[in-house]
């Protein structure tokens, strides 16, 4: 009896279906004939999922039905859509992100229309076995300076990183020269930063039969140069005319004047020296 129920009810939904599906079609001046034909194999069988296929079928068709008379509707009533839209306009150009910045080589033009070259060139040391933070030190000095002045600081400086900062800057210097024609003596330390590497965990043994974890840290130095431009120059060298007088901290790092030693090593020497020539 169920079965007998549920074939019955599924009869009447595909009648709905092929009435509705015929009217649609009717008023576009189409006709859709729907047949349904019942066998006695399938009536006597229980309902199954032939008799859902056979459902989603008839859906599948009416809907069909009425996308394309809804279409035809829209194309008769001279109503446009994006594909006639875009078949029409063949002659489209596209046009650049104003987000992106054009790809160029390098040159730019300052307010009088001069082309104005600001080449960049870095170099990189990876896999320095020391922590960033120590190394970060001695590169926080030498930004902003002129690579002669930077290279000069870099060989009084008393800090172990202070021969990795002077490699990586000499380094940068022969790229700008030899690779891409750049003045040495006009180049200066644009940007001087430390990465972080790969941080080595290693056993630290303690006392009484225990164990800790031990951090052997890594970083990687990057070192840009560029080119001083024409105002840097005369703001060197009106430095240079006014004997360096009242400057600020970052003139200080253009031209030095005087340079800085940095954590001195302590030595009764020293002071028995400094108190002689007083």
């Amino acid at each position: 009896m169920v079965g007998w129920r549920a074939a019955g009810g599924a009869r009447a939904v595909l009648r709905r279906l092929s009435a509705a599906a015929e009217a649609a079609a009717k008023q576009d001046g189409r006709v859709f004939a729907a047949s349904y034909s019942g066998s006695s194999g399938g009536v006597n069988a229980p309902f199954g999922l032939g008799q859902y296929a056979n459902l989603l079928r008839a859906q599948a068709f009416a809907s069909r039905g009425v996308a394309l008379n809804f279409h035809q509707l829209i194309r008769n009533a001279g109503i446009s859509t994006t594909r006639n839209l875009l078949a029409a306009d063949d002659a489209m150009v596209p046009v650049s992100s104003p987000l992106t910045p054009p790809l160029g080589d390098g040159e730019q033009t300052d307010k009088k229309g001069a082309i104005v070259k600001r080449l960049k060139v870095q170099a990189i040391k990876k896999d320095i076995k020391q922590s960033p933070k120590k190394v970060n030190l001695v590169a926080k000095l030498v930004r902003g300076m002129r690579v002669e002045d930077a290279l000069l600081q870099l060989q009084v400086t008393v800090k172990r990183a202070a021969k990795t900062v002077y490699q990586v800057i000499h380094s940068a210097r022969a790229n700008a020269a030899h690779n891409h024609g750049l003045d040495p003596d006009k180049l200066i330390v644009e940007e001087a930063f430390v990465g972080k590497g790969l941080y080595l965990k290693r056993l630290s043994y303690h006392a009484k039969g225990r164990c800790g974890v031990m951090v052997r840290p890594r970083c990687r130095l990057t070192v840009v140069v560029r080119e001083a431009t024409a105002e840097e120059e005369a703001k060197i060298a009106k430095l240079r005319v006014s004997n360096y007088k009242k400057l600020t901290r970052k003139e200080k790092q253009l031209m030095p004047h005087r340079l800085i030693e940095v954590s001195p090593r302590w030595a009764r020497k020293r002071k028995e020296e400094a108190g002689a020539a007083a």
